[in-house]
């Protein structure tokens, strides 16, 4: 209770008194309708909150956005989770944050099965045959779009080339490229803010180190029990290490994760082929929920192929919930941490210059992953080729698939000719290659 007076005492006009049974089942909602990635969430959210319910006002809501693009992972699942905060606490957070991902990772999960016992099957085949080639145009779109957003001077768009000959050709980490880029907007990108500062939070340090702890204890408890239980060379315990780094660094949205998540699962960890990344999104973009749920696709087929002492069925089941637990856990912990200190941060401009280069780091990222799915799309064989700190992909132009090639050329007149949305677009592809492989082709 004293938590709840001293958060509506610090906010110049509080949220109106709302049901916690009545959020409960708006956010629930939202977290079975919030299709078309973090933008139609987004905007999913603020017609519900902030123009239907009424219950907070626009500048807050638009406020508390800018603060969630500060820390690693979705945006609008920690948006979610700091709206909970305001009305309810850390139990109004938690439902939030929580209801917000289960709708989409229950719908991922089933399609998951359905993916590895249907292959084979023409009808499934042939839609996931269409969806790689709308997969290519959506990632295209979203550099389009977001490079249009981020990229305003000169130096960002310097960052932007640094940051994709960092990844692309020196195959540098992802983390370090996140970690320069912020640094260096922290100290040359001073932004300009027309707000004025607010008084501190108080007992704003109790609660930040209370979530602090509480949250690494419920982070980690999962993957200390799998160790446990099952040994280091588990892939569970591969997995809970990896997707708490990625997590962690999860800067910039899903498309800037996509480049690292994807050459690490082919490349290092050998859960999944390219082609297989490529459906893994191609999934996610249609269900509901984060796209980051992308990485729900990879634990579950990872550790269906290496499930150890358990069955393939348990193996996969286990690491898609342990993937989704670790990669949900960090952002919600980080909005328990910094929510009492929201107002202050929302005038800090060395914080905010450092968001931005790493918004301009993630553009350049983003063209890595738009190349790297093409040439693992449209050609059957690519090679990965190393001449001292350089890295290429070399590739035999004979093998170009042009069926695929086609499709991806017809999908991209659909979004960008005739400006269909996200959902029409993979509904037609998958249509039309369903059609393609029941004819023979």
């Amino acid at each position: 209770m004293q938590e709840g007076k001293e958060r509506d005492a610090h906010l110049e006009s509080s949220p109106v008194q709302v049901g916690f049974g009545e959020a409960l089942r708006v956010w629930l909602k939202i977290g079975c309708l919030g299709f078309g990635g973090p933008a139609g969430q987004i905007a999913l959210m603020h017609r519900v909150i902030v123009d239907e319910k009424k219950w907070v006002d626009e500048p807050r809501y638009l406020h508390a956005l800018n603060f969630c693009m500060l820390l690693p992972g979705p945006e609008a699942q920690k948006l979610a989770t700091y709206v909970g905060w305001l009305l309810h606490g850390v139990r109004g957070g938690l439902a939030a944050g929580i209801l917000f991902v289960l709708p989409g990772a229950l719908v991922m999960l089933a399609v998951s099965l359905l993916y590895v016992l249907g292959s084979g099957v023409p009808v499934v085949d042939g839609a996931l045959f269409g969806i790689k080639a709308a997969v290519l145009v959506i990632v295209l779109e979203a550099l389009i779009r977001i490079g249009r957003r981020a990229l305003k001077t000169a130096l960002l768009y310097s960052i932007a080339a640094l940051a994709f000959i960092g990844i692309f050709f020196l195959d540098l980490p992802f983390p370090a490229i996140v970690i320069a880029s912020a640094l260096l907007g922290f100290f040359f990108i001073e932004n300009e803010s027309t707000q004025q500062p607010r008084a501190p939070l108080p007992g704003r340090w109790r609660q930040f180190w209370i979530a602090i702890l509480a949250g690494l204890a419920v982070w980690w408890a999962p993957v200390a029990l799998a160790v446990a239980l099952l040994g280091t060379e588990h892939i569970f315990a591969d997995i809970g290490i990896f997707f708490s780094k990625l997590a962690t660094v999860s800067f910039g949205g899903a498309y800037a994760l996509l480049s690292y998540l994807a050459q690490e699962a082919v490349e290092t960890y050998h859960w999944m082929s390219a082609p297989e990344m490529v459906d893994g999104l191609g999934l996610a973009e249609t269900l509901p929920g984060p796209l980051i749920k992308v990485t729900q696709f990879v634990g579950f087929l990872g550790a269906w192929r290496d499930p150890g002492p358990l069955s393939p069925l348990a193996g996969g089941v286990l690491g898609a919930a342990l993937t989704t637990w670790v990669t949900f856990a960090v952002p919600m912990l980080l909005i328990f941490a910094g929510a009492p200190f929201v107002e202050q941060l929302r005038t800090n401009k060395r914080l905010s210059g450092a968001l931005t280069a790493v918004t301009a780091a993630v553009v350049g990222v983003i063209l890595n992953l738009t190349l790297w799915f093409a040439l693992h799309v449209l050609f059957a064989e690519v090679q990965e080729t190393r001449l001292g700190p350089l890295r290429w992909y070399a590739l035999d132009p004979l093998a170009l698939d042009l069926k695929t090639g086609a499709l991806a050329l017809l999908a991209a007149f659909l979004a960008f000719g005739l400006k269909r949305g996200l959902i029409e677009l993979i509904g037609i592809m998958a249509a039309l290659g369903i059609g393609l492989r029941l004819m023979g082709w």
